[in-house]
Protein backbone atom coordinates (compact mmCIF):
# COMPACT_ATOMS: atom_id res chain seq x y z
CA UNK A 1 0.00 0.00 0.00
CA UNK A 2 2.92 2.34 -0.70
CA UNK A 3 1.72 5.73 -1.95
CA UNK A 4 3.44 8.00 -4.47
CA UNK A 5 4.89 10.71 -2.22
CA UNK A 6 7.91 12.95 -2.79
CA UNK A 7 8.59 15.19 0.23
CA UNK A 8 11.18 17.25 -1.64
CA UNK A 9 9.45 18.15 -4.91
CA UNK A 10 5.69 17.53 -4.76
CA UNK A 11 3.46 20.61 -4.61
CA UNK A 12 2.90 21.48 -0.93
CA UNK A 13 -0.94 21.64 -0.94
CA UNK A 14 -1.13 18.37 -2.90
CA UNK A 15 1.42 16.71 -0.61
CA UNK A 16 -0.35 17.98 2.51
CA UNK A 17 -3.73 16.69 1.25
CA UNK A 18 -2.19 13.32 0.38
CA UNK A 19 -1.07 12.96 4.00
CA UNK A 20 -3.92 14.81 5.71
CA UNK A 21 -6.98 12.94 4.45
CA UNK A 22 -5.95 9.41 5.53
CA UNK A 23 -4.37 10.75 8.74
CA UNK A 24 -7.52 12.63 9.78
CA UNK A 25 -9.72 9.66 8.86
CA UNK A 26 -7.46 7.40 10.90
CA UNK A 27 -7.59 9.79 13.86
CA UNK A 28 -11.38 10.03 13.63
CA UNK A 29 -11.58 6.26 13.86
CA UNK A 30 -9.09 6.36 16.73
CA UNK A 31 -11.35 8.86 18.48
CA UNK A 32 -14.28 6.57 17.73
CA UNK A 33 -12.23 3.85 19.43
CA UNK A 34 -12.30 5.90 22.65
CA UNK A 35 -15.80 7.34 22.31
CA UNK A 36 -17.42 3.97 21.61
CA UNK A 37 -16.40 2.85 25.07
CA UNK A 38 -18.14 5.88 26.54
CA UNK A 39 -21.36 5.29 24.61
CA UNK A 40 -21.57 1.58 25.44
CA UNK A 41 -20.44 2.04 29.05
CA UNK A 42 -22.90 4.91 29.64
CA UNK A 43 -25.90 3.14 28.14
CA UNK A 44 -24.95 -0.44 28.98
CA UNK A 45 -23.55 -0.10 32.51
CA UNK A 46 -24.52 3.35 33.80
CA UNK A 47 -23.43 6.82 34.90
CA UNK A 48 -21.11 5.58 37.66
CA UNK A 49 -19.30 3.31 35.21
CA UNK A 50 -18.76 6.29 32.91
CA UNK A 51 -17.25 8.24 35.81
CA UNK A 52 -15.06 5.25 36.79
CA UNK A 53 -13.61 4.96 33.28
CA UNK A 54 -12.86 8.69 33.33
CA UNK A 55 -11.04 8.26 36.63
CA UNK A 56 -8.68 5.71 35.03
CA UNK A 57 -8.22 7.56 31.71
CA UNK A 58 -5.01 9.39 32.74
CA UNK A 59 -3.24 6.02 32.80
CA UNK A 60 -4.06 5.43 29.13
CA UNK A 61 -3.12 8.98 28.18
CA UNK A 62 0.30 8.71 29.78
CA UNK A 63 1.04 5.47 27.90
CA UNK A 64 -0.15 7.04 24.63
CA UNK A 65 2.07 10.02 25.45
CA UNK A 66 5.11 7.74 25.64
CA UNK A 67 4.21 6.26 22.25
CA UNK A 68 3.77 9.71 20.71
CA UNK A 69 7.01 10.98 22.25
CA UNK A 70 9.02 8.18 20.65
CA UNK A 71 6.97 8.36 17.45
CA UNK A 72 7.49 12.10 16.94
CA UNK A 73 11.12 12.10 18.09
CA UNK A 74 12.19 9.14 15.96
CA UNK A 75 10.19 10.36 12.96
CA UNK A 76 11.77 13.83 13.03
CA UNK A 77 15.29 12.38 13.34
CA UNK A 78 14.63 9.71 10.69
CA UNK A 79 13.13 12.32 8.31
CA UNK A 80 16.26 14.43 8.51
CA UNK A 81 18.51 11.39 8.00
CA UNK A 82 16.46 10.38 4.94
CA UNK A 83 16.85 13.87 3.48
CA UNK A 84 20.64 13.30 3.77
CA UNK A 85 20.42 9.84 2.20
CA UNK A 86 21.19 7.96 5.46
CA UNK A 87 18.56 5.22 5.15
CA UNK A 88 20.20 2.69 7.49
CA UNK A 89 20.51 5.28 10.26
CA UNK A 90 16.81 6.11 9.90
CA UNK A 91 15.94 2.41 10.29
CA UNK A 92 18.10 2.14 13.40
CA UNK A 93 16.35 5.16 14.91
CA UNK A 94 12.83 3.78 14.52
CA UNK A 95 13.91 0.33 15.79
CA UNK A 96 15.47 1.85 18.88
CA UNK A 97 12.33 3.89 19.52
CA UNK A 98 9.99 0.88 19.21
CA UNK A 99 12.06 -1.40 21.47
CA UNK A 100 12.75 1.11 24.24
CA UNK A 101 9.17 2.46 24.37
CA UNK A 102 7.73 -1.07 24.57
CA UNK A 103 10.04 -2.00 27.45
CA UNK A 104 9.19 1.19 29.34
CA UNK A 105 5.45 0.62 28.94
CA UNK A 106 5.74 -3.01 30.06
CA UNK A 107 7.31 -1.87 33.34
CA UNK A 108 4.69 0.89 33.69
CA UNK A 109 1.83 -1.59 33.20
CA UNK A 110 3.30 -4.07 35.67
CA UNK A 111 3.64 -1.44 38.38
CA UNK A 112 0.06 -0.21 37.97
CA UNK A 113 -1.39 -3.73 37.85
CA UNK A 114 0.30 -4.65 41.14
CA UNK A 115 -1.14 -1.63 42.93
CA UNK A 116 -4.45 -1.05 41.12
CA UNK A 117 -6.60 -0.03 44.16
CA UNK A 118 -3.95 2.38 45.43
CA UNK A 119 -3.55 3.93 41.97
CA UNK A 120 -7.33 4.34 41.61
CA UNK A 121 -7.46 6.12 44.97
CA UNK A 122 -4.56 8.34 43.93
CA UNK A 123 -6.44 9.27 40.74
CA UNK A 124 -9.35 10.56 42.82
CA UNK A 125 -11.74 7.59 42.93
CA UNK A 126 -14.42 7.65 45.61
CA UNK A 127 -15.47 4.53 47.53
CA UNK A 128 -18.57 4.33 45.35
CA UNK A 129 -16.55 4.25 42.11
CA UNK A 130 -13.62 2.16 43.38
CA UNK A 131 -14.85 -1.38 42.45
CA UNK A 132 -15.72 -0.30 38.90
CA UNK A 133 -12.44 1.57 38.40
CA UNK A 134 -10.30 -1.33 39.65
CA UNK A 135 -12.15 -3.88 37.52
CA UNK A 136 -11.60 -1.76 34.41
CA UNK A 137 -7.90 -1.32 35.20
CA UNK A 138 -7.33 -5.05 35.73
CA UNK A 139 -8.29 -5.82 32.13
CA UNK A 140 -7.00 -2.68 30.43
CA UNK A 141 -3.63 -1.73 31.94
CA UNK A 142 -1.69 -4.92 30.93
CA UNK A 143 -2.31 -4.10 27.25
CA UNK A 144 -0.98 -0.51 27.35
CA UNK A 145 2.32 -1.40 25.59
CA UNK A 146 0.29 -2.36 22.51
CA UNK A 147 -1.46 1.04 22.47
CA UNK A 148 1.90 2.83 22.65
CA UNK A 149 3.33 0.78 19.79
CA UNK A 150 0.25 1.62 17.72
CA UNK A 151 0.69 5.35 18.47
CA UNK A 152 4.38 5.47 17.54
CA UNK A 153 4.28 3.05 14.62
CA UNK A 154 1.92 5.16 12.53
CA UNK A 155 4.51 7.97 12.38
CA UNK A 156 7.04 5.55 10.87
CA UNK A 157 4.55 4.17 8.35
CA UNK A 158 3.56 7.67 7.16
CA UNK A 159 7.25 8.55 6.86
CA UNK A 160 7.69 5.48 4.65
CA UNK A 161 5.06 6.97 2.32
CA UNK A 162 2.06 4.82 3.31
CA UNK A 163 -0.49 7.10 5.04
CA UNK A 164 -3.36 4.89 3.84
CA UNK A 165 -1.98 1.84 5.61
CA UNK A 166 -1.46 3.99 8.73
CA UNK A 167 -5.12 4.97 8.49
CA UNK A 168 -6.19 1.32 8.44
CA UNK A 169 -4.09 0.73 11.55
CA UNK A 170 -6.64 2.98 13.28
CA UNK A 171 -9.72 1.86 11.37
CA UNK A 172 -9.39 -1.89 11.97
CA UNK A 173 -8.91 -1.67 15.78
CA UNK A 174 -11.80 0.82 16.01
CA UNK A 175 -14.18 -1.52 14.18
CA UNK A 176 -13.05 -4.46 16.33
CA UNK A 177 -13.62 -2.38 19.46
CA UNK A 178 -17.14 -1.36 18.41
CA UNK A 179 -18.18 -4.92 17.60
CA UNK A 180 -16.66 -6.41 20.75
CA UNK A 181 -18.06 -3.62 22.97
CA UNK A 182 -21.57 -4.49 21.85
CA UNK A 183 -20.94 -8.23 22.15
CA UNK A 184 -19.23 -8.17 25.54
CA UNK A 185 -21.44 -5.54 27.25
CA UNK A 186 -24.92 -6.09 25.83
CA UNK A 187 -24.85 -9.74 24.72
CA UNK A 188 -22.49 -11.36 27.25
CA UNK A 189 -23.23 -8.91 30.09
CA UNK A 190 -19.59 -8.69 31.15
CA UNK A 191 -19.84 -5.04 32.28
CA UNK A 192 -16.54 -3.23 32.91
CA UNK A 193 -14.53 -6.37 32.09
CA UNK A 194 -16.14 -6.45 28.64
CA UNK A 195 -15.52 -2.75 27.95
CA UNK A 196 -11.85 -3.01 28.93
CA UNK A 197 -11.25 -6.27 27.05
CA UNK A 198 -12.87 -4.97 23.84
CA UNK A 199 -10.55 -1.96 23.80
CA UNK A 200 -7.48 -4.00 24.70
CA UNK A 201 -8.01 -6.56 21.94
CA UNK A 202 -8.40 -3.72 19.42
CA UNK A 203 -5.00 -2.36 20.45
CA UNK A 204 -3.40 -5.80 20.11
CA UNK A 205 -4.62 -6.09 16.51
CA UNK A 206 -3.47 -2.55 15.67
CA UNK A 207 -0.01 -3.15 17.12
CA UNK A 208 0.26 -6.41 15.17
CA UNK A 209 -0.48 -4.51 11.94
CA UNK A 210 2.34 -2.08 12.77
CA UNK A 211 4.83 -4.90 13.40
CA UNK A 212 3.87 -6.70 10.19
CA UNK A 213 4.42 -3.56 8.08
CA UNK A 214 7.72 -2.58 9.68
CA UNK A 215 9.05 -6.13 9.29
CA UNK A 216 8.73 -6.15 5.48
CA UNK A 217 12.12 -6.01 3.81
CA UNK A 218 10.83 -4.16 0.74
CA UNK A 219 9.98 -1.05 2.81
CA UNK A 220 12.49 1.79 3.15
CA UNK A 221 11.51 2.41 6.78
CA UNK A 222 11.56 -0.90 8.61
CA UNK A 223 12.91 -2.64 11.67
CA UNK A 224 16.54 -3.71 11.54
CA UNK A 225 18.96 -5.61 13.74
CA UNK A 226 20.54 -3.37 16.38
CA UNK A 227 23.93 -4.29 17.84
CA UNK A 228 24.19 -4.88 21.60
CA UNK A 229 27.86 -4.07 22.14
CA UNK A 230 28.78 -1.51 24.80
CA UNK A 231 29.47 1.15 22.18
CA UNK A 232 26.17 0.43 20.39
CA UNK A 233 24.23 0.62 23.66
CA UNK A 234 25.87 3.96 24.43
CA UNK A 235 24.84 5.23 20.99
CA UNK A 236 21.32 3.91 21.58
CA UNK A 237 21.12 5.77 24.88
CA UNK A 238 22.29 8.97 23.19
CA UNK A 239 19.87 8.56 20.27
CA UNK A 240 16.94 7.72 22.53
CA UNK A 241 17.71 10.72 24.73
CA UNK A 242 17.67 13.06 21.74
CA UNK A 243 14.46 11.52 20.36
CA UNK A 244 12.80 11.91 23.75
CA UNK A 245 13.89 15.53 23.93
CA UNK A 246 12.38 16.25 20.51
CA UNK A 247 9.18 14.35 21.23
CA UNK A 248 8.77 15.25 24.89
CA UNK A 249 6.22 17.94 24.08
CA UNK A 250 3.97 15.25 22.57
CA UNK A 251 4.21 13.29 25.81
CA UNK A 252 3.41 16.45 27.72
CA UNK A 253 0.36 17.08 25.49
CA UNK A 254 -1.05 13.70 26.52
CA UNK A 255 0.02 14.26 30.11
CA UNK A 256 -1.76 17.62 29.92
CA UNK A 257 -5.02 15.89 29.00
CA UNK A 258 -4.41 13.49 31.90
CA UNK A 259 -3.86 16.51 34.14
CA UNK A 260 -7.06 18.07 32.81
CA UNK A 261 -8.97 14.92 33.73
CA UNK A 262 -7.28 14.54 37.11
CA UNK A 263 -7.74 18.16 38.15
CA UNK A 264 -11.23 18.31 36.64
CA UNK A 265 -12.32 15.12 38.40
CA UNK A 266 -11.04 16.50 41.69
CA UNK A 267 -12.79 19.86 41.31
CA UNK A 268 -16.05 18.43 39.93
CA UNK A 269 -16.37 15.82 42.67
CA UNK A 270 -15.74 18.55 45.22
CA UNK A 271 -18.44 20.87 43.84
CA UNK A 272 -20.96 18.45 42.27
CA UNK A 273 -20.13 14.92 43.51
CA UNK A 274 -20.01 11.77 41.37
CA UNK A 275 -22.68 13.16 39.00
CA UNK A 276 -20.39 16.09 38.26
CA UNK A 277 -17.56 13.69 37.37
CA UNK A 278 -19.93 11.79 35.07
CA UNK A 279 -20.88 15.07 33.33
CA UNK A 280 -17.24 16.05 32.98
CA UNK A 281 -16.41 12.59 31.61
CA UNK A 282 -18.62 13.33 28.59
CA UNK A 283 -16.49 16.37 27.80
CA UNK A 284 -13.40 14.20 28.27
CA UNK A 285 -14.74 11.62 25.83
CA UNK A 286 -15.64 14.36 23.34
CA UNK A 287 -12.28 16.16 23.70
CA UNK A 288 -10.20 13.38 22.02
CA UNK A 289 -12.00 14.12 18.73
CA UNK A 290 -10.78 17.71 18.80
CA UNK A 291 -7.32 16.75 20.00
CA UNK A 292 -6.84 13.93 17.51
CA UNK A 293 -8.06 15.92 14.50
CA UNK A 294 -5.75 18.85 15.28
CA UNK A 295 -2.96 16.44 16.10
CA UNK A 296 -3.59 14.75 12.74
CA UNK A 297 -3.13 18.12 11.01
CA UNK A 298 0.17 18.62 12.82
CA UNK A 299 1.29 15.04 12.15
CA UNK A 300 0.46 15.37 8.44
CA UNK A 301 2.66 18.45 8.22
CA UNK A 302 5.47 16.93 10.33
CA UNK A 303 7.30 14.80 7.71
CA UNK A 304 6.98 17.65 5.17
CA UNK A 305 8.38 20.15 7.65
CA UNK A 306 11.17 17.88 8.97
CA UNK A 307 12.30 16.61 5.57
CA UNK A 308 12.47 20.08 4.00
CA UNK A 309 13.99 21.58 7.14
CA UNK A 310 16.74 18.96 6.91
CA UNK A 311 17.16 19.76 3.21
CA UNK A 312 17.42 23.51 3.95
CA UNK A 313 14.28 24.45 1.96
CA UNK A 314 12.81 27.11 4.24
CA UNK A 315 10.17 28.29 1.73
CA UNK A 316 8.54 24.85 1.61
CA UNK A 317 8.67 24.71 5.42
CA UNK A 318 6.88 28.05 5.65
CA UNK A 319 4.18 27.06 3.13
CA UNK A 320 3.48 23.75 4.88
CA UNK A 321 3.19 25.41 8.29
CA UNK A 322 0.83 28.15 7.09
CA UNK A 323 -1.36 25.58 5.35
CA UNK A 324 -1.53 23.44 8.50
CA UNK A 325 -2.36 26.48 10.63
CA UNK A 326 -5.20 27.64 8.34
CA UNK A 327 -6.64 24.12 8.24
CA UNK A 328 -6.56 23.82 12.03
CA UNK A 329 -8.30 27.16 12.60
CA UNK A 330 -11.08 26.24 10.15
CA UNK A 331 -11.62 22.85 11.78
CA UNK A 332 -11.59 24.34 15.28
CA UNK A 333 -14.26 26.89 14.33
CA UNK A 334 -16.49 24.21 12.78
CA UNK A 335 -16.26 21.91 15.81
CA UNK A 336 -17.04 24.80 18.15
CA UNK A 337 -20.22 25.64 16.20
CA UNK A 338 -21.31 21.99 16.15
CA UNK A 339 -20.83 21.76 19.92
CA UNK A 340 -22.65 25.03 20.53
CA UNK A 341 -25.78 24.07 18.58
CA UNK A 342 -25.89 20.30 19.20
CA UNK A 343 -24.75 19.87 22.80
CA UNK A 344 -27.93 17.99 23.76
CA UNK A 345 -27.43 15.45 21.01
CA UNK A 346 -23.78 14.96 21.91
CA UNK A 347 -24.59 14.36 25.59
CA UNK A 348 -27.47 12.01 24.67
CA UNK A 349 -24.96 9.76 22.88
CA UNK A 350 -23.48 8.87 26.27
CA UNK A 351 -26.27 8.97 28.87
CA UNK A 352 -30.06 9.24 29.04
CA UNK A 353 -31.69 12.47 30.14
CA UNK A 354 -32.89 10.79 33.35
CA UNK A 355 -29.43 11.02 34.92
CA UNK A 356 -28.58 14.25 36.86
CA UNK A 357 -25.30 14.37 34.92
CA UNK A 358 -27.23 14.95 31.67
CA UNK A 359 -28.36 18.50 32.50
CA UNK A 360 -24.95 19.39 33.93
CA UNK A 361 -23.19 18.29 30.74
CA UNK A 362 -25.67 20.05 28.40
CA UNK A 363 -25.04 23.35 30.20
CA UNK A 364 -21.29 22.92 30.48
CA UNK A 365 -20.26 21.52 27.10
CA UNK A 366 -20.70 24.79 25.11
CA UNK A 367 -18.57 26.60 27.72
CA UNK A 368 -15.92 23.89 27.46
CA UNK A 369 -15.88 24.26 23.65
CA UNK A 370 -15.15 28.01 23.77
CA UNK A 371 -11.40 27.41 23.51
CA UNK A 372 -11.35 25.01 20.55
CA UNK A 373 -10.01 27.54 18.00
CA UNK A 374 -7.20 28.63 20.30
CA UNK A 375 -6.45 24.99 21.07
CA UNK A 376 -6.09 24.27 17.33
CA UNK A 377 -3.49 27.02 16.88
CA UNK A 378 -1.59 25.92 19.99
CA UNK A 379 -1.35 22.25 18.99
CA UNK A 380 -0.22 22.95 15.40
CA UNK A 381 2.34 25.45 16.69
CA UNK A 382 3.78 22.90 19.11
CA UNK A 383 4.00 20.33 16.29
CA UNK A 384 5.77 22.90 14.11
CA UNK A 385 8.46 23.66 16.70
CA UNK A 386 9.06 19.93 17.21
CA UNK A 387 9.34 19.31 13.47
CA UNK A 388 12.08 21.92 12.97
CA UNK A 389 14.18 20.77 15.95
CA UNK A 390 13.10 23.53 18.34
CA UNK A 391 12.09 21.51 21.41
CA UNK A 392 12.44 24.42 23.87
CA UNK A 393 9.51 26.59 22.69
CA UNK A 394 7.44 23.44 22.09
CA UNK A 395 8.06 22.30 25.65
CA UNK A 396 7.43 25.77 27.08
CA UNK A 397 4.06 26.05 25.36
CA UNK A 398 3.04 22.55 26.42
CA UNK A 399 4.00 23.11 30.05
CA UNK A 400 2.12 26.41 30.18
CA UNK A 401 -1.12 25.25 28.49
CA UNK A 402 -1.27 21.81 30.04
CA UNK A 403 -0.05 22.37 33.56
CA UNK A 404 0.66 25.91 34.78
CA UNK A 405 -2.31 27.72 33.23
CA UNK A 406 -4.64 24.71 33.37
CA UNK A 407 -4.23 23.85 37.05
CA UNK A 408 -4.34 27.52 38.04
CA UNK A 409 -7.58 28.03 36.10
CA UNK A 410 -9.21 24.85 37.46
CA UNK A 411 -8.63 25.84 41.04
CA UNK A 412 -8.94 29.62 40.64
CA UNK A 413 -11.91 30.19 38.31
CA UNK A 414 -14.53 28.34 40.42
CA UNK A 415 -13.75 30.69 43.29
CA UNK A 416 -14.70 33.63 41.05
CA UNK A 417 -17.37 32.18 38.71
CA UNK A 418 -18.66 29.09 40.53
CA UNK A 419 -19.50 25.94 38.54
CA UNK A 420 -19.32 27.70 35.11
CA UNK A 421 -15.75 28.58 36.03
CA UNK A 422 -14.84 24.87 36.13
CA UNK A 423 -16.07 24.41 32.56
CA UNK A 424 -14.22 27.57 31.43
CA UNK A 425 -10.88 26.54 32.96
CA UNK A 426 -9.65 24.69 29.86
CA UNK A 427 -10.69 27.45 27.38
CA UNK A 428 -8.99 30.15 29.45
CA UNK A 429 -5.76 28.15 29.66
CA UNK A 430 -5.80 27.82 25.83
CA UNK A 431 -6.36 31.58 25.40
CA UNK A 432 -3.43 32.36 27.70
CA UNK A 433 -1.22 29.91 25.78
CA UNK A 434 -2.30 31.48 22.47
CA UNK A 435 -1.01 34.82 23.76
CA UNK A 436 2.38 33.21 24.43
CA UNK A 437 2.37 31.68 20.91
CA UNK A 438 1.82 35.14 19.41
CA UNK A 439 4.64 36.51 21.55
CA UNK A 440 7.05 33.80 20.29
CA UNK A 441 6.10 34.37 16.64
CA UNK A 442 6.52 38.14 17.07
CA UNK A 443 9.94 37.70 18.65
CA UNK A 444 11.06 35.36 15.84
CA UNK A 445 9.86 37.79 13.16
CA UNK A 446 11.67 40.71 14.78
CA UNK A 447 14.81 38.59 15.09
CA UNK A 448 14.79 37.67 11.39
CA UNK A 449 14.07 41.29 10.38
CA UNK A 450 17.30 42.51 11.94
Amino acid sequence: MKDSIDFARMDIPQLFRRLLIPTVLGMVFSAAFVITDGIFVGHGIGSDALAAVNITSPLFLLSTGVGLMFGVGASVVASIHLSHGKVKTARINITQAAVVSTLLLALYSLGISLFAPEVARLLGSSDRLMPLAVEYMRWFVPFLPFSALLSSGMFFIRLDGSPNYAMFCNVVPAVINIVLDYLFIFVCGWGMLGAALATSLGYVVGAAMIVVYLSRRRNVIRFCRVKTSRKSLQLTRRNVGYMCRLGFSSFLCEAAIATMMFAGNYVFIRYLGEDGVAAFSIACYFFPIIFMINNAIGQSAQPILSYNFGAGNSERVRKAFHLALATAVSVGACIFLVTLFFSRGIVALFIDDGYPAYAMAVEGLPLFAAGFIFFAVNIVSINYFQSVERPRPAMTLTLLRGFVFLVGCFFGLPLVAGVPGIWLAVPLSEVLTFCVVIAIYTRDRLHHAR
